[in-house]
């Protein structure tokens, strides 16, 4: 038995999904009006929100709306509303946009922006996609993020850094929003960056994740150097669960490179390590994470686990700290 069978017998079977894109939200204050793909189950009411931060690359589309659709997919057909924004650092908007256009080019609290701003506007999402009216959860909101995307998350957690313009501490967690899936998110800033990233992305190098309390899963993968971001190999996209206290879980997938076996998309070149199991992994035990997280009580994350860990050959292992533990200034968890 393979461990995607494993895990899949934890999970009910998928019921038929309703998207809908562009849906568009007015917003003056923005370089261009937000744009969103929803996904959602045709049936079922007090759904579930999952906010999706789409990452950067080199494809035209997946850095938008259209990526992600292993997980929107996966998601909407158990049973979430999943909402992805097009961020303003989207490569489909690379021809509309100004290189000068303030926050150029990742964006970064604009990223943020655009997640307050959809739960700002839940009303003109329900109106847009008239089968929702009345059937949404609000009190239940996570955010997920690959990459880019999770450290968009990350912010929206509770981790904070400090605006390299003006010297200000930027703090930009949402209350609304109860639980986090970060997906070979970015670590922490410092010596860990590569000059260039240190030099062009300075955003990057005070991130903070000491005061990130809301409860998170982190996914990476232990073949995910990032040479190209890091100094510190696989391990800095651990940061964000080693750096910040509980309640946290850390997922680590075996020989997974950034591309988590192809979450960002169906038969995407750019992926280096394409899996399918390893993605069927990512999709059961994040929506299992979420689930539970969402309704305390709920056995799906614990079946979940143990189901990864079942037979001779699992793709990874799960750790978790609760919130209690407390971090010391190196990131030893006094847990453990």
């Amino acid at each position: 038995m393979t461990a995607t069978t494993r895990t899949a017998d934890t999970v009910s079977p998928p019921t038929p999904v309703l998207s809908v894109s562009p849906v568009v939200l007015s917003t003056p204050d923005r370089a261009v009006d937000l744009q969103l793909r929803v996904s959602a189950p045709v049936t079922g009411d007090e759904l579930p929100i999952i906010l999706l931060s789409h990452g950067q690359g080199h494809s035209n589309h997946l850095s938008s709306l259209n990526g992600y659709a292993p997980l929107a997919d996966f998601w909407a057909a158990h049973g979430f509303v999943v909402i992805q924004p097009t961020h303003l650092s989207s490569t489909t908007l690379s021809e509309t946009l100004d290189p000068d256009t303030p926050g150029a080019p990742m964006h970064w609290r604009s990223r943020a922006q655009d997640m307050r701003r959809i739960l700002d506007q839940l009303d003109a999402v329900e109106t847009a996609v008239p089968q929702l009216l009345g059937c949404l959860d609000r009190s239940r909101v996570a955010v997920a993020g690959h990459s880019m995307g999770g450290h968009t998350a990350s912010l929206l957690l509770g981790a904070r850094l400090t605006d390299p313009h003006d010297g200000t501490e930027v703090d930009l967690a949402d209350p609304r929003i109860t639980a986090g899936v970060l997906l070979a998110a970015p670590g922490r800033g410092g010596d860990a960056l590569t000059e260039f990233v240190a030099e062009n992305f300075a955003f990057l190098l005070s991130t903070d994740f000491s005061q990130m309390t809301t409860p998170t899963l982190v996914v990476a993968g232990d073949k995910d150097a990032s040479d190209h971001l890091t100094v510190s190999g696989p391990d800095w996209h651990t940061d964000p669960y080693v750096l910040s206290p509980g309640p946290k879980s850390l997922l680590t997938l075996f020989d997974a490179e950034h591309g988590l076996g192809g979450v960002s998309g169906y038969d995407v070149a750019e992926t280096t390590d394409e899996n399918p199991e390893r993605v069927s992994a990512v999709q059961r035990l994040t929506w299992a994470y979420l689930r539970s997280a969402l309704y305390p009580g709920d056995r799906a994350w614990q079946d979940a686990r143990e189901a990864l860990t079942t037979g001779p050959d699992p793709l990874g292992r799960v750790e978790s700290k609760e919130a209690e533990s407390t971090v010391s200034p190196t990131g030893a968890d006094s847990s453990q």
